[in-house]
């Protein structure tokens, strides 16, 4: 089926296209994902995917502009229920199972491939995204139908539950009886908003996005939801494999803070790194990490001079990835 593109909200070079999923298994109406693409690519000579974190939603620009300046043609993707893709009644970012994103993930790639016959195609994913890419491209590799995909970066991805071991324990194992029975909960949390307004125009940051969509304060978390990430993070502790190469790029510290100060700008707000660090060996035995000092919680949202080491790690990754593929 052809697909049917519409000027999208971030301007002339921007169009999106409605990916159409069916009924919710999650029992809340007809869901959709939307894919977004750049288009003043001329002759590419790669195709990029972009997959957002957890109350966030495809506003990145700049990162665009990067994989587009390299001749790439760009994609990006709101799953189901997050940012462009979500409907009136829909809890923002609600699944009770990481592998429906499985659908949209899939039609993203075979719509890609077939714009870009016979391209390489790179995924980058963040945060939760970072989470949900490698369960994907491990599921399709056992399922002996491995995804076109032949290179993974992934931004800050979230591997396990930050905070005290009674989060990862007694909390985690409590989830899954609640999970049955008020998946849709929301749990307690404690008022965020630093790091949202770190990054964001109206606080200390430069960046302009909707708040609608990326609420400085996030999004609520539920039960069902949270059970779903944690049994990812199992799969992630046990092993996966990707079947293909992945850069993994985070900052060298955690602030966990409950009021902004100068600190704030240099360091992850929302992830421990030590536990990226820790299990990011776990996503496959092809897996490459690189410690980018001083970057906030999305490496391509820190200031300059940090940003920038972050875009130089992937150029040098990148360039070495295809080196090693024309002389294999």
């Amino acid at each position: 089926m052809t697909p049917t593109w519409k000027p999208d909200v971030l301007g002339d070079d921007y169009q999106q296209h409605t990916i159409a999923l069916g009924v919710d298994p999650d029992g809340e109406g007809e869901v959709e994902a939307t894919l977004i693409r750049r288009t003043a690519t001329a002759d590419p000579n790669r195709v990029v995917l972009y997959v957002h974190g957890f109350a966030d939603y495809f506003f990145q620009t700049e990162l665009a502009d990067f994989f587009t300046d390299r001749g790439a043609a760009f994609y990006a993707l709101d799953l189901r229920k997050c940012g462009r893709a979500r409907r009136p009644g829909q809890i923002a970012h609600y699944v009770s199972d990481l592998a429906l994103y499985d659908a949209e993930l899939d039609q993203s790639i075979e719509l890609v491939t077939k714009e870009h016959p016979g391209l390489p195609i790179t995924v980058v994913a963040h945060s939760t995204g970072g989470l949900i890419v490698p369960l994907w491209l491990d599921r399709r590799r056992r399922n002996g139908r491995p995804a076109p995909v032949d290179s993974v970066v992934l931004n800050s991805p979230w591997l396990d539950q930050q905070g005290s071991a009674m989060l990862r324990g007694p909390i985690t194992w409590a989830l899954v009886p609640l999970a049955r029975v008020i998946p849709k909960r929301v749990l307690p949390a404690p008022v965020g908003g630093v790091y949202g307004n770190s990054i964001h125009v109206s606080g200390t940051g430069e960046w302009d996005f909707d708040t609608v969509l990326k609420p400085l304060l996030g999004f609520p978390v539920t039960v069902g939801w949270l059970n779903a990430v944690r049994r990812g993070h199992r799969k992630v502790h046990q092993g996966l494999d990707s079947g293909v190469p992945t850069l993994v790029l985070h900052s060298d510290k955690t602030h966990f803070a409950k009021s902004y100060t100068e600190a704030s700008d240099q360091a992850d707000l929302v992830l421990d790194v030590k536990q990226i660090a820790r299990w990011a060996p776990h996503l496959g035995p092809q897996t490459t990490v690189v410690v980018i000092p001083n970057t906030r919680h999305d490496v391509f949202l820190s200031q300059a001079e940090a940003r920038a080491a972050a875009y130089g790690a992937v150029t040098t990754w990148l360039d070495a990835a295809q080196h090693s593929e024309e002389n294999a």
